[in-house]
């Protein structure tokens, strides 16, 4: 018995594992083709163009005479551009210094200062891209509700469930259903009854229906970094009481866990007609507000929604990108929030997530299916992409701002003022990622 549990333990971190170097190479390979292409057009050769780190695995030249590579440790990559005496591309003096002054123009470092700019600034926009397309693309292919409310499919659920897939609602407890945009003030009117009466037409006849109440104590899906996936709850568990109070409505069930205040909880689960209970101890979130702020909640990590799934149709392309968009912003605002938050002592630090748990992440969406993991993937590439903006040495920020100083003085910063700062950046680097795995550690 022991030795199974050790194989499944050990297979569980070998597909945690497997998840992270898939989403980190997805997103380093983009990131890295973005400084690489915008390079190349713009006058700039790469000798090397390598996935991961350490002894070449595999090896190719191309008709540009770039060697394109994987490498044995597979947690980063790197273009070496020519004349770069590293992968962290610093000026080979000495190549620097014997070259031709016609093939100057072909290195990263005798390059026009307009062209080091879009090859620097192409990485971190590439992931930006990466986001926006992948965004845009879940939501062509998972389409989005449409009017007038109509049911796809239903969730499993205990007690008195009478819609069927196709029905359209048009009255919920007696009032007209709206457009969906404001469905979701409407419903937060509704009667705090857990079984609704609904007037549906079904099959062009309009027929007297019970249900649930339109959102349950349900979960629709489970957060991967939260109490209830650490407690293998699943998507489709229905909450029927908290600390043995009886509850039929997800709104009961986000009060009831906020009133313990962060101490435990027992829940009793329905299950596919089966009963079971779990005891969980809430964790400390801080969620990003509309306006730019956090709030402070106890959360379990249960998602909320309907119990039914609403017909979808296909939003056009300029909606889709549109989404895309929106999305993108949204989580760069929230990290640059977050952070600010952080400095300023608002939140708690414990917000910073280091490689331990976004590998655990990365493993949980995977775990949830393709669609989970290739959002992961995107949100994942936007962190990264908007990391690399900030202006400190060593990350491409840090070169954009050396580049603006050169526009403006006419000359570029000194090599030891240059050797000082990239010290330091790294050194607030090695800071930041020392941080994030404490956290990872010891924070709950």
């Amino acid at each position: 018995m022991e030795s199974f549990g050790l194989i499944s333990a050990l297979g569980n971190t070998a597909f945690t594992l497997a998840a992270f170097v898939v989403a980190l190479s997805v997103i380093v390979t983009i990131h890295e083709y973005g400084h690489y292409i915008i390079g190349r057009w713009s006058g700039i050769k790469a000798d090397v163009f390598s996935l991961g780190f350490g002894p070449v695995l595999y090896s190719r030249i191309d008709k540009h005479g770039t060697r394109w590579q994987i490498a044995a440790l597979p947690f980063g990559g790197y273009v070496k551009f020519k004349g770069d005496a590293n992968a962290a591309s610093g000026a080979d003096g000495d190549v620097m210094e014997a070259m031709p002054a016609e093939e100057l123009r072909s290195t990263m470092h005798g390059a026009p200062l307009w062209a080091r700019t879009v090859t620097v600034a192409a990485g971190p926009v590439f992931n930006f891209i990466l986001s926006l397309i992948v965004f845009s693309a879940l939501v062509l292919v998972r389409g989005v509700a449409s009017d007038p409310l109509s049911v796809a499919e239903i969730s499993p659920m205990p007690g008195i469930q009478q819609l069927l897939p196709g029905d359209e609602i048009l009255q919920i407890a007696g009032q007209d259903t709206p457009v969906l945009e404001n469905l979701g003030a409407f419903i937060r009117d509704l009667p705090e009854d857990n079984t609704m009466d609904y007037v549906v037409n079904r099959d062009g006849a309009e027929v007297a229906v019970q249900g649930p109440h339109p959102m349950p104590a349900l979960a629709v899906n489970i957060s991967p970094d939260g109490a209830a996936y650490d407690a293998d709850m699943k998507a489709g568990d229905v909450v029927l009481s908290v600390d043995g109070q009886g509850i039929g409505r997800f709104e009961e069930l986000r009060t009831l866990v906020a009133a313990a205040d962060g101490a435990s909880v027992d829940l009793e689960l329905w299950r596919d007609g089966e009963i079971r209970n779990v005891t969980l101890t809430p964790r400390r979130r801080d969620l990003p507000l509309p306006d730019g702020g956090f709030e402070t909640r106890w959360l379990i990590g249960i998602n909320g929604g309907y119990f039914f799934t609403p017909q979808t149709e296909t939003p056009g392309l300029v909606e889709a990108l549109s989404y895309g968009v929106q999305q993108t912003s949204f989580i760069v605002r929230s990290s640059v929030s977050g952070l600010y938050h952080m400095i300023a002592g608002s939140i708690s630090p414990c917000n910073l997530s280091g490689p331990i748990r976004i590998a655990e992440v990365s493993g949980a969406m995977a775990s949830q299916g393709l669609g989970d993991f290739i959002w992961f993937i995107a949100v994942l590439s936007t962190a990264v992409g908007l990391l690399n903006l900030f202006p400190i040495p060593v990350l491409d920020g840090g070169h954009l701002v050396f580049y603006a100083y050169e526009a403006v003085v006419g000359k570029p910063p000194g090599d030891k003022a240059v050797r000082i700062l990239m010290g330091m950046g790294l050194t607030l680097i090695l800071s930041l990622m020392a941080l994030g795995l404490g956290n990872d550690l010891f924070c709950v």
